[in-house]
Formats: C-alpha cells, sequence, structure tokens
C-alpha cells in the first residue's frame, strides 16, 4: 500500500514539476521578448537623436497609451525577474519536499529533511553557495588577467631596454600594471593600512572596519554603502595581490 501512495505521490509530484517548468519558460520567454523590444526602442531612440527623443515624449504626453506601453517595457522584465526567482524558489521547495516523501514511501529512502521550512532554506543555501562560487570565479579570472597583463607588460619592458640600449621610453604606451596600482593603494586607503601592509594587519582591519560599519550595527545613512566598499576592498587585497604589489612596486 506504501508503494503505491508512493508511487501516486510520484505522478503528482512529477505533474507539479511540469506546471513549474512551463510556468517558468513562458514568464522567462516573455521576459526576454519585452527585453527585446525595449532595447529596439532605445536604439531608434538614441539614433534619432535630442528631437527625436522630444517628439517622443510630446507623443507620450498626448496619448497615455503609450506612456503604459513604456512603463510596461521599463517595469515588466523587473517584475517578471522577481516572479521567475520566486518561482523557482518555490519549484524546488515543493518539488523536493514530494519527491523525497514520495521516495520514502516507495523504497523507504529517509528524506532529507523534515519539515518544508528547511527545504526552502536549503535552496536559499545552494543559491548563496552558488553565487559564492560565480564570485570567487570572476575573481579568479580577474587575479588570471592581471597576472597575464603584468607579464606581457613587464616582458614588452625588458625587450623594448633591451632593444634600445637601456633606454626607458615606451611611445606613450601606458603600463596596464597602473589600474592594479591604484586600486590596491584606494583599498588600502579604505581599509586604513599601510601600503605594505601583510595580510593579518589587513585582517585585522578589515574587522575593525566591519564591525564600525556592519548596517546591523550601524544606523547611519552610508552604513551600508560603506560597508560594500570596506568588503571589497578586502576581498581585493588578497595574499596574491599583496604578493604582487610588493613584488612590482614596493
Amino acid at each position: 500500500m506504501r508503494k503505491i501512495l508512493g508511487k501516486i505521490l510520484f505522478v503528482i509530484s512529477s505533474a507539479i514539476l511540469l506546471v513549474f517548468n512551463a510556468l517558468i519558460w513562458l514568464i522567462d520567454t516573455a521576459v526576454n521578448f519585452v527585453k527585446s523590444i525595449a532595447k529596439m526602442v532605445i536604439v531608434f531612440l538614441t539614433r534619432g537623436g535630442c528631437l527625436l527623443f522630444i517628439v517622443f515624449g510630446a507623443l507620450a504626453i498626448t496619448y497615455p497609451s503609450l506612456l503604459l506601453f513604456i512603463l510596461f517595457l521599463a517595469l515588466f522584465p523587473i517584475i517578471g525577474g522577481i516572479t521567475l526567482s520566486y518561482l523557482q524558489y518555490i519549484r524546488y521547495s515543493v518539488t523536493e519536499y514530494l519527491f523525497d516523501r514520495a521516495e520514502y514511501l516507495s523504497n523507504g529512502v529517509y528524506y532529507k529533511f523534515k519539515t518544508f521550512a528547511e527545504y526552502r532554506q536549503d535552496y536559499k543555501n545552494k543559491q548563496r553557495e552558488k553565487r559564492r562560487k560565480e564570485q570567487e570565479r570572476r575573481f579568479a579570472e580577474q587575479q588570471k588577467a592581471w597576472e597575464e597583463r603584468f607579464n606581457q607588460w613587464y616582458g614588452y619592458q625588458r625587450t623594448y631596454t633591451n632593444g634600445y640600449g637601456g633606454q626607458n621610453s615606451y611611445g606613450g604606451y601606458a603600463s596596464p600594471s597602473t589600474d592594479f596600482k591604484q586600486k590596491y593603494e584606494k583599498s588600502c586607503d579604505v581599509l586604513g593600512v599601510d601600503y605594505n601592509a601583510d595580510k593579518s594587519q589587513i585582517k585585522a582591519a578589515y574587522r575593525r572596519k566591519a564591525r564600525q560599519y556592519h548596517p546591523d550595527l550601524n544606523q547611519t545613512e552610508n552604513a551600508a554603502e560603506k560597508f560594500k566598499e570596506i568588503s571589497s576592498a578586502n576581498e581585493f587585497l588578497s595574499e596574491d595581490n599583496i604578493e604582487r604589489y610588493k613584488k612590482y612596486f614596493a
């Protein structure tokens, strides 16, 4: 009897999953379609210059339906994106909960979580982990790009210097390492540490600043923005970047 109930629940879960997938596909398609129309309208207006903007604005005031159309193009992708995120969240929570129960009834495999709330939290944790990995991937790509630019520049510098008898002129080319140096020193300034500070000093400074500007502890208007700036600075001042700065600029 339990196995029969498990199979019935599995069929119901599969049907619910199909409904969610269809809804998500429809909304995603609609959002992308509206975005493409909005882009075409923007391209059309920008190519027409200021005069076309003025004419279009006058028409929007004269014809309210045109104004509503513009608002639709602007708001639908935002509302659609929020709806998509919520549907994906509900889809995971509901279907995982039901499939686990179906598996338990059919094969006796105990479900991962006891309550529905735990499945919702599991989705949030997975999304958070996904964002963290994506952030790490972007950071690793940035680090690799910095390294390649440094190697290319200093290889070119040595070749140019040797080829021109030790002269230190580069024909107006700016070093690609300038951006790195500026960003590194700005990050140090944000945390209030010396440019030659080691990782332990940077960590200590970050903790102090983070406690000072954490939005949960500091209710001032710019606390959240300042905390984000501090976190970005700390992330940039990685051990690899500390070594890179000391190697080329210290």
